[in-house]
């Protein structure tokens, strides 16, 4: 079922209906040849036209009876029923337009009544006012000279909708030349993209409706026509996108529509801005959409300010609450722990409210991540079925609570998280809410991920178009030890591998309290002289020497109770009073809320990388959430206001550190992926995806990923980790920003050797894997193999990647993405030394049909057998 349409059921009204259009061939004189002369409204494409129950039809009633009014049979005409709209385009060429309009007699005695309605331009021409069962029909003879567009309705007359069948009866246009043609109503505000649209309806009551969300192309609504923002205490009783104490202490709000304005910020994007107010207290709501055309993406926030005399207090503050027409929904969620992100779970959506959300603070995606998949019909596909793709950009506590109400329709209410989190507004402050970021896809998730990728190259993070490096860590080759001598050794391994970059892990800082471990030295961010005497510019000197980059990792969220900073500020740690502290990796949070703080972090880094030019990556870990959240710093009116300053407060230190240094690359790390958001990569070039690098593991960990973040973002390193061997740990980190965390010096000579083959060969394909679009052909989640594939924008060139996980079988693979008409030449890359192989169709040319068609046989069965294959165009 589309997602945007409806279920009939009774003579109620749902919503609206796609009307089918007409068999018939414009009769009128002139119609067809656009000479203009009397054109019927019957002989028209009514495809847009809505009818609150049924289909409206062509020269019958809403019954498919002849249409009957008073006693009366009218040879031409439409029968609807209320709630109806027909807009149409004249473009100035329509001399007048008249008809006979009446309540069918279908109805009966004594039921239904209807008003007819003519709106010229968007005023009031003409207006039949409440007609029931036995009345003759009203004339309509309207002059519509010079008019662009006429909407034709049908509304209730006051009773309910119930047997409104209503007929426009020799509905005809006296045109000058042309022909009229449907348009969409002209109240309503498009926010519209190449393939998708959503679409929203100032109402005659000024609330903002939503109509569809979905196929641009698509003739009806949603049948779940609601209030798109609704506050609460006003009559809305289901879950609120708003809910508000106003200053003098009334708990509901009520927001009407004010007005919208488009602006054209380029050739592919546009901002759509509807404000909307209560009309009885200076509170505004304004509503902000971007729409991303060639990505079909859809981006919204909303700004909260008032002008009353003392704060509001805000409880609820959706970033978007867009509404879903019934049908049966399936809900794809992303959660997992520490090494065990990103686990893929999808379920049917029952009656009442499903939540998901996170309570942590500043590390959102360790429990689960911020994004979700809904599928309408049936679970999600890969390659059919529409589905809907959510992510909302906020490194904090977050929910989504999808309310499915009485009549099957779906809310999705999307934003920070409410709990614990009331905020306090003061006058003439806005409150700006994170964005919200969704796209739609009418042919399963492989393309919604496409779409998904292509916005986040170009707008979702930091420099999306630049290559990015292969580095070496020296994190799991020598945890906390190790010193200048050693660390100046493995860049000789990270030159000898051919790798571009080398980066320091943790360990490096403090003197009082040296890092020898994870119980002390963070927050003293001096370099510990006993492990390297001449600093950091000497190691990036030395790097450098050796044809390397070199990169720093830094916590300075954080800091150790065995700390000099701890023993000056015991109170620039988020604590609770009265309670014993509570430890995650013997760490504290320091409270970003108070200036100081933040000012100690920013400098912290700015002045590392200032003192420090050569460093040109910066690793940035958090590795605890908050446990107990207080703030020594914040009123004790304010203390819920804790959650959301604190991701403020941290956004403010990665934008003033983007500016002051724009060529140093950042990666988010959170204990592995803790900060695998939107809201993060933003000022971020990618993201640790999990501390587990296990390949084995990390296969199903991308896999989930991919669903809504890109290749480039995910830094896939290759260690000892597993027992799969080095191959095969490469072929998968190949498949994401390839990087090592080897000490180089302890691999065997042919291990050093296929890794530094291994490296030269992602180096000539890495930009079809980071820019690419991918492919996701074999699931590891429902087989025995993992196989995706990404292929160039031009379609010339593309890369397979194959993965046995257990023994099983080997079938051939379709590959998808390919020009049919392109002959590709086939290789398989990443082999090791003295190896040849077995891919049947290596070296061969072959067409992207068949290749689509017929597929490869890939030489792959047993657990740990992985290939890769480049296919190149002629």
């Amino acid at each position: 079922m589309k997602l945007w349409k409806r279920r009939l059921a009774g003579a109620v009204l749902l919503g609206a209906a796609i009307v089918c259009a007409p068999s018939l061939g414009a009769r009128a004189q002139g119609a067809g040849d656009g000479a203009g002369g009397s054109v019927y409204m019957e002989d028209l494409d009514l495809a847009q036209m809505t009818s609150g129950w049924g289909t409206a039809l062509h020269n019958k009633s809403i019954q498919g009876t002849p249409l009957t009014i008073a006693g009366k049979t009218y040879p031409h005409g439409v029968g609807t029923h209320a709630s109806s709209l027909a807009a149409f385009r004249l473009n100035g060429q329509c001399n007048r337009f008249h008809a006979s309009v009446g309540l069918d007699d279908e109805v009966g005695a004594g039921r239904g009544s209807v008003v007819f309605r003519v709106t010229a331009d968007g005023a009031v021409r003409w207006k039949s006012g409440v007609m029931k069962f036995g009345d003759p029909a009203k004339e309509v003879n309207v002059d519509l000279t010079g008019v662009n567009t006429v909407v034709l309705e049908v509304l209730d007359g006051g009773d309910g909708n119930g047997y409104d069948h209503g007929d426009w009866a020799d509905a005809q246009f006296e045109m000058k030349t042309g022909t009229p043609t449907m348009t969409h109503d002209p109240r309503q505000i498009w926010i519209s993209t190449a393939h998708t649209a959503l679409v929203l309806l100032p109402g005659e009551d000024k609330k903002l409706s939503q109509v569809r969300y979905g196929d641009s192309a698509a003739t009806s609504g949603d049948a779940a026509v609601m209030e798109y923002y609704p506050p609460a205490g006003d009559g809305h009783v289901q879950e609120p996108a708003l809910r508000v104490t106003h200053s003098d202490g009334n708990t509901s709000t009520d927001l009407q529509f004010v007005s919208s304005s488009v602006k054209v910020i380029d050739t592919n994007v546009t901002q759509t801005q509807i404000e909307l107010k209560d009309p009885e207290y200076p509170l505004f709501v304004t509503l902000f959409y971007k729409a991303y055309r060639k990505e079909d993406i859809i981006e919204t926030w909303t700004e909260i300010r008032h002008e009353e005399s003392k704060p509001v207090t805000l409880y609820n503050f959706a970033s978007a609450s867009p509404v879903f027409a019934p049908g049966d929904y399936w809900l794809t969620q992303f959660h997992g722990d520490w090494a065990n992100e990103m686990n893929i779970s999808e379920t049917k959506l029952d009656y009442g409210v499903k939540v998901l959300d996170s309570k942590v603070g500043m590390r959102t995606e360790l429990l689960r991540n911020p994004s979700f998949i809904l599928s309408s019909g049936g679970p999600s596909k890969e390659d059919t079925g529409e589905v809907i793709g959510g992510a909302l950009a906020w490194s904090g506590s977050f929910q989504f609570a999808f309310d499915i109400d009485p009549h099957n329709r779906l809310r999705a209410l999307c934003g920070m998280n409410p709990y614990a989190s009331e905020y306090h507004l003061k006058p003439n402050t806005p409150f700006v809410k994170p964005s919200m970021i969704w796209g739609w896809s009418g042919s399963g998730k492989g393309q919604l991920s496409r779409n998904f990728h292509r916005w986040a190259r170009a707008y979702g993070m930091r420099d999306g178009d630049k290559v990015r490096p292969t580095l070496l860590n020296n994190w799991e080759a020598t945890f906390f030890d190790f010193d200048e001598k050693k660390i100046v050794s493995l860049f000789d391994g990270a030159k000898s591998l051919g790798m571009d970059l080398f980066l320091l892990d943790d360990g490096w800082f403090g003197n009082k309290y040296p890092r020898k471990d994870d119980t002390q030295g963070l927050g003293d961010w001096d370099v510990t002289q006993s492990k390297m005497p001449h600093g950091i510019t000497y190691l990036a000197d030395q790097a450098k020497a050796r044809g390397l980059r070199f990169g720093i990792w830094v916590e300075p969220e954080m800091v150790n109770p065995k700390s000099e900073l701890f023993e000056k500020h015991p109170d620039w740690v988020i604590r609770q009073p009265k309670r014993d502290l509570k430890f995650e990796r013997n760490q504290l949070t320091l409270d970003l809320t108070r200036p100081a703080v933040r000012e100690f972090a920013f400098h912290m880094v700015d002045d590392l990388l200032t003192k420090n030019p050569g460093v040109s990556y910066v690793k940035w870990d958090c590795n605890r959430g908050v446990s107990q959240p207080g703030s020594p710093y914040l009123p004790a009116n304010e203390q819920s206001h804790l959650w959301i300053e604190y991701v403020r407060s941290l956004y403010d230190i990665f934008a003033r550190l983007e500016a002051r240094h724009p060529n140093v690359e950042l990666m988010q790390c959170s204990s592995g992926g803790g900060r695998a958001d939107y809201g993060a990569l933003r000022f971020a070039h990618e993201f640790w995806p999990s501390d587990n690098t296990n390949p084995d593991n990390r296969v199903i960990i991308q896999w989930g990923y991919s669903q809504l973040y890109p290749a480039i973002a995910q830094a896939c390193h290759v260690t000892t980790a597993g027992t799969a061997g080095l191959k095969f740990a490469f072929d998968v980190a190949m498949s994401g920003r390839l990087g090592m965390d080897v000490d180089v010096e302890k691999l065997s000579a042919e291990d050093r050797t296929f890794a530094a083959s291994a490296i030269a060969t992602y180096d000539s394909i890495r930009d079809i894997v980071q820019f690419g679009d991918l492919y996701r052909l074999q699931s590891p989640l429902e087989g025995t193999r993992s196989t995706l594939m990404y292929v160039s924008d031009d379609q010339k060139r593309s890369v397979l990647f194959a993965y046995q996980m257990k023994d099983g079988d080997a079938p051939t693979v379709a590959l998808q993405g390919l020009n049919p008409l392109a002959r590709y030449t086939i290789h398989e890359r990443n082999l090791r030394a003295g190896t040849t192989s077995k891919l049947t169709q290596d070296g061969q040319t072959v067409d992207g049909a068949t290749l689509m068609k017929t597929g490869l046989e890939l030489p792959v069965s047993k657990t740990h057998e992985s290939v890769v294959v480049e296919l190149a165009a002629e």
